[in-house]
């Protein structure tokens, strides 16, 4: 028997929970994606996943994802993308930019400032994340809505201002040709929900970044299509981010059970 024959069971247990959570909610399971987190785990389990079905992959450690995802496991797995899910260090941006094909723990604008300064790196789209604060004080994060606010609003002045380095933010002016700007997609907002099994409290956390997706999408003039991605909900709330609206689920446990 493949000792990993149980994620295949798992991911159809987990399809099943995602379309009846959608149906209660009136959404289409279509509309929601789901994000297998391997952290942790060997690249058998990944490549488990993907023979499953599984296309989208995160990890939380720059290092351990290089390791994992080498070029050569990467070229086997066609179709398949790898994000970053945690905290970003200044010094390993240049690998970090180079390799992933999306970062969601965007969480200061120094940091976005950095990627921004990078992005000329880039020979393919990043998409990026905004990350908002909504748990233990111990997560990452942009404190509050106006600070996400702002810090959309810096990266679509430094992406629109092609030439003109007077509009681009502190710290970034001048860092990356026209094409660069290009480069970099701001794709939407995550969060972590704080691990408590007061469900009113992870609904509301929920609720806040929807929310907050919302008004950066009214003062910008953004579409869904443009910055319609909420990353949010996990193993133990999967279905209440379903409920309120997530996009995009980051499934770790429910998947490949607990790390052996």
């Amino acid at each position: 028997m493949d000792s990993y024959e149980f994620i295949g069971e798992n991911i159809d247990r987990l399809r099943e929970r995602v379309a009846r959570a959608a149906g209660r909610a009136g959404r289409d399971p279509e509309d929601i994606a789901i994000l297998a987190v391997t952290k942790f785990h060997p690249i058998e389990a990944a490549e488990r996943a993907y023979a499953c079905g599984m296309r989208r992959f995160g990890e939380n450690r720059v290092q351990e994802a290089l390791g994992k995802f080498s070029a050569e496991r990467r070229a086997a797995m066609p179709g398949c993308s790898v994000d970053l899910l945690g905290a970003l260090q200044s010094n390993k941006i240049n690998k970090a930019i180079d390799f992933f094909d999306g970062i969601q723990s965007v969480d200061s604008a120094d940091l976005l400032d950095a990627l921004c300064a990078k992005a000329g790196r880039r020979s393919a789209p990043l998409s990026l994340m905004l990350e908002l604060h909504t748990g233990e004080d111990s997560k990452s994060g942009f404190p509050d809505e106006d600070s996400l606010l702002l810090a959309a609003e810096r990266f679509l002045l430094w992406k629109d201002a092609g030439a003109a380095t007077d509009a681009s933010p502190p710290g970034v002016a001048g860092g990356a040709s026209a094409a660069g700007r290009g480069m970099l997609r701001l794709a939407g907002l995550m969060t972590m929900a704080p691990y408590t099994t007061d469900r009113d409290e992870v609904r509301g956390a929920f609720r806040r970044l929807a929310a907050a997706a919302a008004k950066i999408r009214q003062r910008f003039g953004l579409g869904v299509a443009e910055f319609g991605t909420l990353s949010m909900g996990m193993s133990g709330d999967y279905e209440i981010a379903v409920e309120e609206g997530s996009t995009l689920l980051r499934i770790g446990t429910a998947i490949f059970g607990e790390r052996r």
